[in-house]
C-alpha cells in the first residue's frame, strides 16, 4: 500500500513541476541558505516545539535535497531508489503509528524551511495535514534594512496570542482584528482565547474557501477581517455552516475589496449631471425619500444642526421630488435599528451623518443592496458604502494665512477636536498658510479632547498666546454655539477675525441632484473600488468667513486665497511639505496628492504640539477608534 501512496504523491510532484516549468518558475523547493547569508542563520532565536502550519512550509534550509522534491513538497525521485523506499517506509509509520518525531525548521517573514525531516514533512502533506509539529528557529528580518515591517507586526501580535496560521497583506490589519475583538495589543491570550478564535478561524475559512475564495490573491485573514469589520467576530461562532456561507455570499464584494491594492476612490468634485430623457421629463417620477440619521439633537449639537439645516433646504430645493425625514439621537440607542426604520418608512437613501455610525452603517448596507447609505467620513474603504466629506483643509489654508498676517509677534494658537483623518490635513493646511504670510510664527497646538477646551485655552493662555483657531464645534455652558474659527481673545470680549464654513446645504444639494439624475449611480457601479466624495471650495462646499474687523487688506489678501483654491491655481499642500522632523515628503507632482493629504499622520515642521495617543483622550474615543491617526506613524504621542 505504501508503495501506490508514493505512485500518487510522485504524480502530484511531477504535475507541480510541469506546471511551474510551463509557467517560468522554479520548479523545486527555494533553499534558505540561497536567501540569507549564512551569518544571519546563527543569530536566530529558538522558538522552541511549534505546531507550525503545513502550508507554511515552503523550502529547505540547504540544498542538498532540493531536487528530490517539486515545490509542493511531493516527491520527484524514481521509485524503487532508496529515497522512495525511506518514503514508503515512513508513509508506513504514519499509517500505524503516527509521525511522533518534530522535524526542525527555520521560520522567516512567516515560512518555514526545513533542515531536517524534508520526507516527514512531504508525508504528512501528502495526507493533508493542517499543521506539523516541529522545533522553530526564528530568523528577524534586518530592520534597519527597512525589512518587512508587516512581519513585524504579526511578531508582536504571535507574541501574544500564539496564534501563526493567520496572516494579513495589509499594514495595521493585526492591531485592527485586535480592536475588533476587544482585546488589548499586549494582552496574552488564554488558551480558551486561542480555541475559541481557531474555531472561528476554520468555521470562516471553511464558508470562504466554498465561495471560491482560495483564487483571489488576498489571504484568508484579509478575507475574515472585512468580515468581522460588517458582521462583528461573535457571528462566526453563533450562525450555522449555512447562515455563515449566505453572510459570506452577502459580504463578498466588501471581501473583494480588500485584494485591491488602492481600495478607495477619491472623488475631488461632483460627477458630470446626465440629462433627462424625453421620456422622463414628460412622465411623473417617483418622490424619492431620503434619510437623515444624526447621532445626537440638532438643538444640542452644532455638528448635527448643520447638517440638518441641509435636510431642510434639500427639502425646499427639490420640492415635489424629494421629501425627507430626520432620526435624531441615534447613538442613544441602536443605530441599525433606526436605519432599518427609515428603510421601512421608504428611504431609498440614507444619510449617517457621524462617522460613529459607520459600523452600523455597513451592516445595513449588506443587507439592502437596494438602498443607497452614505456616511459622513473620510478615508475609508467600504464597498457597500459611500462616505463623504469636505476639503475643510482648504479653508483651514486660508484662515491660517489670515492668522499669519494678524500675527504681530509670538505663537499662534490653535484647539483641535479628535486626532482624526481630516482634522490632521487641517492642522497642517493652517500651519501652511501661517507660514505663508508670516514664516516666522509658530503654531502651537492643543487638544480639546485631552483635557477639555478651556483648559487647552488656559494653556495656550499661560503662554501669552492670544490669537488661537478653536475648534470647530464648540459649545458653551449655556448651550448656545460659540468659539468657533480664529479668535483674538482681549479680556472677556473674544473677537471672531475668520472662520471655515460647512456648506451641508451646498454639499445635500449636490450629491441629491445626481442621484435623482442617476449621475451618481453610475459612477459607483463603475468603479471596483470604495468611493470617497472629497468635495471642497472648487464645489462650492467650503466657505471661509471673514469678520468686518479684519484689515482690508487681509480679507482681499483670503478672498485671493479662496479664488485660487476654486480655480486649482493655489494648492495649499505645494512642495515643498516637511515635518517636525525636517523630512520632506515625496510627491509625484507638484504638490500632495488627495490621497496623501487623506492619509496624514504627522504635523508639519511649524507645529509645536503631538498628536495624542488613544488613551490620553478623556472624549471622543468612538470617533477615534474608527477614523483616528496612530500617533506612532507620526509625532510622539503626548505622555511619551
Amino acid at each position: 500500500m505504501p508503495n501506490l501512496y508514493y505512485k500518487d504523491a510522485q504524480r502530484l510532484g511531477q504535475r507541480e513541476y510541469r506546471a511551474r516549468i510551463f509557467s517560468g518558475q522554479y520548479p523545486y523547493l527555494p533553499v534558505l541558505d540561497e536567501i540569507l547569508p549564512p551569518e544571519r542563520l546563527l543569530k536566530g532565536i529558538d522558538m522552541g516545539l511549534v505546531n507550525v502550519p503545513a502550508e507554511f512550509i515552503v523550502g529547505t534550509r540547504t540544498r542538498g535535497r532540493t531536487n528530490s522534491f517539486a515545490a509542493n513538497f511531493m516527491p520527484l525521485l524514481a521509485e524503487g531508489s532508496e529515497f522512495a523506499r525511506k518514503w514508503e517506509r515512513l508513509c508506513q509509520s504514519h499509517l500505524t503509528e503516527g509521525i511522533r518525531d518534530p522535524v526542525k525548521v527555520y521560520e522567516y517573514l512567516n515560512r518555514y524551511y526545513v533542515e531536517e525531516g524534508n520526507k516527514r514533512v512531504s508525508v504528512l502533506k501528502f495526507f493533508d495535514a493542517v499543521s506539523i509539529p516541529a522545533q522553530v528557529v526564528r530568523i528577524m528580518p534586518d530592520v534597519s534594512a527597512g525589512e518587512a515591517e508587516l512581519y513585524l507586526e504579526y511578531v508582536a501580535f504571535n507574541r501574544v496570542t500564539g496564534i501563526n496560521y493567520l496572516e494579513f497583506t495589509k499594514k495595521g490589519s493585526f492591531a485592527r482584528l485586535l480592536s475588533l475583538l476587544g482585546k488589548p495589543a499586549d494582552e496574552i491570550w488564554s488558551d480558551d482565547d486561542r480555541h475559541r478564535f481557531q474555531r472561528a478561524y476554520l468555521s470562516f475559512r471553511t464558508a470562504y474557501e466554498s465561495l471560491g475564495g482560495s483564487r483571489l490573491h488576498e489571504t484568508v485573514g484579509d478575507a475574515m477581517l472585512a468580515f468581522i469589520e460588517i458582521y462583528g467576530f461573535d457571528a462566526l461562532l453563533d450562525l450555522s455552516s449555512s447562515e455563515l456561507r449566505k453572510a459570506v455570499g452577502k459580504a463578498w464584494e466588501e471581501v473583494r475589496l480588500q485584494q485591491e491594492p488602492e481600495p478607495v476612490e477619491i472623488r475631488p468634485d461632483p460627477a458630470e449631471e446626465k440629462k433627462e430623457s424625453l421620456i422622463a421629463r414628460v412622465l411623473p417620477q417617483r418622490k424619492l425619500r431620503a434619510a437623515f440619521v444624526y447621532d445626537r439633537n440638532p438643538s444640542s449639537s452644532f455638528w448635527a444642526w448643520g447638517h440638518e439645516q441641509g435636510r431642510k433646504h434639500v427639502e425646499r430645493v427639490f420640492e415635489g421630488r424629494l421629501e425627507t425625514a430626520a432620526y435624531v439621537n441615534a447613538m442613544d440607542g441602536d443605530v441599525r435599528r433606526v436605519m432599518e426604520e427609515a428603510i421601512a418608512d421608504g428611504s431609498r437613501v440614507v444619510f449617517t451623518t457621524s462617522p460613529r455610525m459607520l459600523p452600523d452603517s455597513l451592516k445595513v448596507a449588506v443587507d439592502h443592496p437596494e438602498t443607497m447609505i452614505l456616511n459622513c467620513a473620510l478615508n475609508q474603504s467600504h464597498r457597500y458604502i459611500r462616505t463623504y466629506y469636505p476639503r475643510i483643509y482648504e479653508a483651514k489654508y486660508v484662515v491660517g494665512a489670515v492668522a499669519g498676517a494678524m500675527a504681530e509677534e509670538g505663537d499662534i494658537g490653535y484647539i483641535c477636536d479628535y486626532p482624526i483623518y481630516g482634522m490632521i490635513a487641517g492642522i497642517n493646511a493652517f500651519a501652511l498658510g501661517v507660514r505663508l504670510t508670516n514664516p516666522r510664527a509658530r503654531v502651537v497646538l492643543e487638544w480639546s479632547s485631552v483635557e477639555g477646551h478651556r483648559a487647552a485655552r488656559r494653556k495656550l493662555a499661560d503662554q501669552g498666546i492670544s490669537l488661537i483657531s478653536c475648534q470647530d464645534f464648540s459649545r458653551q455652558a449655556d448651550g448656545s454655539f460659540g468659539l468657533n474659527g480664529l479668535m483674538r481673545f482681549e479680556g472677556d470680549s473674544p473677537v471672531m477675525l475668520a472662520a471655515p464654513v460647512w456648506k451641508w446645504d451646498v454639499y445635500y444639494e449636490e450629491i441629491l441632484r445626481r442621484i435623482l439624475s442617476g449621475a451618481l449611480q453610475d459612477e459607483y457601479s463603475g468603479s471596483a473600488r470604495a468611493i470617497n466624495y472629497y468635495w471642497g471650495m472648487s464645489a462650492g462646499v467650503v466657505d471661509v468667513q471673514r469678520a468686518p474687523e479684519l484689515p482690508e487688506g487681509v480679507r482681499n489678501l483670503a478672498g485671493l486665497l479662496m479664488e485660487s483654491i476654486r480655480r486649482e491655481i493655489c494648492e495649499p499642500f505645494a512642495l515643498p511639505v516637511r515635518t517636525q522632523a525636517g523630512t520632506a515628503v515625496e510627491a509625484e507632482g507638484k504638490s500632495l496628492s488627495l490621497e496623501q493629504i487623506v492619509g496624514m499622520d504627522y504635523l508639519v515642521g511649524n507645529v509645536t504640539g503631538a498628536i495624542p495617543a488613544q488613551y490620553e483622550l478623556k472624549r471622543g474615543v468612538p470617533t477615534v477608534k474608527i477614523m483616528g491617526v496612530d500617533p506612532d506613524k507620526g509625532a510622539e504621542p503626548l505622555g511619551k
